[in-house]
């Protein structure tokens, strides 16, 4: 057979390609297991409801992208751990089996990263957390969630906004100008930029959320981000069901609001997701101790909630003062459990499950730096990535696997047998045989166990 060689002339493209002749390729196994539980759900039909009251029908205008396509891009973002809608768009109009999963044809255009920002703008905040809410009742009937244990933790998210822009709140004076003004009045005319950064570096309480805010971001805040660097952000914080590690809630507040002010409002969105699976809704509550404050523990109490959260070495108290005596009791009954080896199990697995989600969603889903500006745009693209991350861990029981990229090696093939036994089971195969001789050829032990335990 001779050896091809590749041709550096410009190729003249024929006018017309039969469609027989076009190329073909087999959907990726993850994307198509996806869609099955979406179709079969109703996922469309639920969508296009929830949505159609932000369109008009007239046979004016620009032609729209569907519900289901706009949210199944933002799917997208999250197991590509893509972070810009740019992205999205490229990789979906460059890929045939995120074609194939959006529904498009090879003569069909995808949707641009203008069309999928302008449909953001135009769904509000709480239908993205609609669609949220209703893949926590898929993973409901799964048997998946409980909502009786909780873990409530928090992490900052870059701000889409720089530090050097950021301006005052009461008169827009610019950072620089604030320095040059600061250094006419110690005795310098004409400061020159290293003598103002020599200025600025002795100063202290330089950076206050009261005095400064970016005007293109005003929702972000100055915060210590987790690598130690100031910068703006915004704060996301979640409610991870400890049986299983889904997001029963997430919520996104401002970044300069301490751990024990936010937990109430991820508190009150927790509940009421929990109320709807069971009557007595939360539990139990485990949190590290940034969360720890008699007012907080005194509120817990007061939902009948049972909290675990560990006491910072504040020294000596004085509970002197109205409703002290209060939250004293609280403060002692949990330090009582706190000692408990229930406890001591319970952070444990808050530690493991909690900080997962994070990673998942933030570092390995594209969530950690935004484009986006404004709390509310930022709080939409993190809502339908939370969906996906609960999304991924009900194919995780079905196919051994949570993200397309663990569709390698051996963890791949288990899950592709199983999507194949599953088809020739639907055909009328009987294969207990086939099934117990995959089980004993493949070595490795994590797949077979989750093959087993998903067949």
């Amino acid at each position: 057979m001779a050896m091809g060689t590749r041709k550096q002339r410009e190729r003249q493209e024929e006018l017309w390609i039969a469609s027989s002749d076009m190329v073909r390729t087999q959907g990726h196994a993850f994307y198509e297991r996806l869609n099955t539980i979406l179709d079969e759900h109703e996922f469309d039909r639920r969508v296009e409801h929830l949505c159609r009251k932000y369109y008009k029908n007239s046979p004016y205008g620009r032609p729209s992208v569907a519900p289901g396509v706009y949210f199944r891009t933002l799917l997208i973002g999250y197991f590509e751990g893509l972070d810009s809608e740019r992205g999205i768009a490229w990789r979906t109009a460059d890929s045939f089996s995120l074609r194939k999963f959006l529904g498009y044809s090879l003569t069909e255009e995808t949707p641009d990263h203008s069309t999928i920002s302008r449909t953001r703008r135009l769904y509000w905040v709480e239908t993205h957390k609609a669609v949220f809410r209703w893949v926590v009742k898929i993973l409901v009937q799964a048997g998946l969630l409980s909502g009786q244990t909780v873990s409530i933790d928090a992490t900052t998210l870059e701000a889409n906004a720089a530090m050097k822009n950021i301006v005052r709140r009461d008169n827009g004076q610019s950072y620089e100008e604030y320095l040059k003004e600061l250094a006419q009045a110690a005795g310098m005319e004409n400061p020159t930029r290293e003598q103002l950064a020599r200025l600025d570096r002795k100063r202290k309480k330089k950076g206050s959320n009261e005095d400064w805010q970016s005007p293109s971001d005003p929702d972000a805040r100055i915060t210590k981000m987790k690598d130690g660097r100031t910068h703006l952000a915004h704060k996301a914080e979640h409610a991870v069901d400890l049986s299983s590690g889904a997001l029963l809630a997430v919520t996104l507040q401002p970044a300069d609001e301490g751990d024990t002010t936010t937990i109430h409002k991820t508190m009150e969105e927790a509940q009421s997701a929990a109320r709807e699976i069971n009557e007595r809704g939360v539990e139990e509550v485990v949190a590290d101790k940034g969360y720890h404050s008699g007012p907080v523990l005194k509120e817990l109490h007061v939902e009948a909630v049972r909290s675990y959260i560990p006491e910072p070495d504040r020294g000596g108290r004085k509970w002197q003062g109205e409703g002290k005596a209060i939250e004293q009791k609280r403060v002692y009954a949990n330090r009582r459990r706190v000692r408990r080896a229930k406890s001591k199990r319970l952070q444990r697995r808050r530690s493991e499950v909690c900080e997962r989600t994070f990673a998942h969603i933030c570092d390995t889903g594209g969530a950690r730096r935004s484009w986006l500006r404004g709390l509310a745009d930022v709080s939409k693209r993190y809502l339908i990535a939370a969906a996906a991350h609960n999304l991924g861990r009900l194919l995780r029981l079905l196919t051994g696997v949570g993200k397309p990229k663990a569709l390698q090696g051996a963890g791949g093939l288990a899950a592709v047998l199983l999507l194949l036994c599953a088809r020739l089971r639907t055909a009328g195969w009987d294969l207990p045989g086939l099934i117990a001789h995959i089980l004993d050829s493949i070595d490795s032990a994590a797949p077979s166990t989750a093959l087993r335990r998903a067949v």
